[in-house]
């Protein structure tokens, strides 16, 4: 488009031009030019300039001597305003300094970080089709409701956003399907206040897979990933995850590792398994049961219980940990990492959140976009985990072998289930389940009333 075609927000054209005094076109609103300015914009010519010269030479003479300066014309020796002197002038501290050095580092590294994310978001970016999310029909009316007078939504969900978290038992990058979920979370983020609840579904958990048809829960991911998975969250839980992370066994040792270990109290019982799972994450094997690796080369083993600073392989093999207690304590101790993990990255600098995400976008498969991933890291400091938990609530599952299906958790009750689980993540103790999730726990219950004790 013409330049003089535009329009400025004032709705006025850019390129309206009025005339000045001097009959040369200017743009509309200037201040006029003052009479001579053209002739005072000209270059003096050599006899002039000699004579301003001499001039010059004069004045220095009859100053007092060639080093004092003359007082400027018009300006008295004393009263009026004086030019404020060089001292007075506002002062860099070094503080400020040091400041403006590291505001520059900051950029610096987001530059990095940016270019690192660029370069790797094609390896796993993943775009989910809106159309593809199940989010149950009474559910999207809460949400998309208004009070009487419309000023305010009538679902304590608005306002939180929910993300789904995946772990998956793969050490080949098999991130995106063929492969059950070892980790199964979601991450409900109060958008207005930065706080965090986390909620754990137990792996084994006995749930509408969003097919209708009914198995443990990690299967969703097995047979249709992470959008069958989130869509059985949904469909079972009235809730509207539309985002997921996905992480296998090397992203998250890389990252912990880039994190420079992270804080984790070690009980007595769980070390010998511990160091059998890393070894066998490294080790070789010729029957698929039974590894060997090299202790401090390929691995190191924790040779004592405690509070201590565990490495990516020995964290990653913490959280597989599965004959230590059940699986409500296995889903804590994976809780107990991400929480290290998010404590030690805030108090990360810029450059080492850019490092990690060069690390761990090469072993992640996401939906989340580039403005996500950089609105997360640059307001890490705000988000404040302030509820943990596992899903069913431990007085309202049972457990049983499930015909050929194994061991099952088993909701006892699943929408009584739902209900504390609104309670919990969105603080709505009056929470109605959908006739969806009434219709899912009936169907659970005449399933497995034969099976569970």
């Amino acid at each position: 488009m013409d330049q003089e075609n535009r329009r400025s927000p004032g709705g006025s054209s850019r390129g309206q031009l009025q005339k000045g005094v001097s009959g040369a076109r200017r743009p509309q609103g200037a201040r006029p030019r003052p009479q001579g300015a053209e002739e005072r914009r000209k270059a003096p010519g050599p006899e002039e300039r000699r004579a301003a010269a001499a001039s010059a030479r004069a004045r220095e003479g009859s100053s007092g001597g060639s080093g004092a300066r003359p007082r400027p014309q018009g300006r008295p020796a004393s009263g009026g305003k004086r030019p404020r002197p060089a001292s007075a002038k506002k002062k860099i501290t070094p503080g400020k300094i040091i400041l403006f050095v590291v505001e520059i580092a900051a950029l610096v590294a987001m530059g990095v970080f940016l270019w690192s994310v660029l370069k790797t978001e094609k390896v796993g970016k993943v775009e989910l089709d809106v159309d593809d999310i199940v989010i149950n029909e009474e559910l999207k009316e809460k949400l998309t409701a208004t009070s009487g007078d419309g000023a305010e939504s009538v679902s304590a969900m608005k306002g939180y956003r929910n993300i789904a978290l995946f772990g998956v038992d793969s050490r080949e990058g098999a991130l995106t399907k063929n492969t059950r979920s070892d980790t199964i979370m979601i991450a409900s983020i109060n958008m207005d206040t930065g706080e965090c609840r986390l909620v754990s579904v137990y792996r084994d958990t006995f749930l509408n897979l969003s097919n209708d048809s009914y198995n443990k829960c990690n299967a969703a991911y097995a047979k249709g990933g992470p959008k069958q998975a989130i869509n059985m969250l949904n469909m079972n839980l009235d809730l509207n995850v539309t985002d997921f992370i996905t992480v296998g066994f090397e992203g998250l040792r890389e990252t912990i590792d880039a994190l420079g270990g992270v804080e984790i109290n070690v009980k007595e019982s769980e070390i010998i398994h511990l160091n059998n799972y890393q070894i066998s994450m490294v080790g070789k094997s010729s029957d698929g049961e039974h590894f060997t690796a090299n202790e401090g080369s390929d691995y190191i083993p924790v040779k004592s219980a405690g509070l201590q600073t565990l490495n990516g392989l020995q964290a990653t093999a913490y959280c597989r940990i599965r004959y230590v207690g059940s699986d409500f304590e296995r889903t804590q101790r994976q809780r107990d990492v991400l929480l290290a993990c998010l404590d030690k990255a805030k108090k990360a600098s810029p450059a080492k959140l850019s490092e990690i995400a060069t690390k761990v976008f090469e072993k992640t498969y996401t939906s989340l976009d580039l403005e996500d991933i950089i609105e997360v890291l640059g307001n890490i400091s705000k988000y404040e985990v302030v509820g943990e938990t596992g899903f069913p609530r431990e007085d309202l599952l049972k457990t049983g072998t499930i015909g050929k299906k194994g061991s099952c958790v088993v909701p006892a009750d699943l929408y009584e289930n739902v209900v504390w689980l609104h309670e919990f993540m969105f603080e709505d103790p009056t929470y109605e389940p959908s006739s969806s999730v009434k219709a899912y726990s009936d169907k659970i219950r005449s399933e497995t009333s034969q099976y569970v004790k």
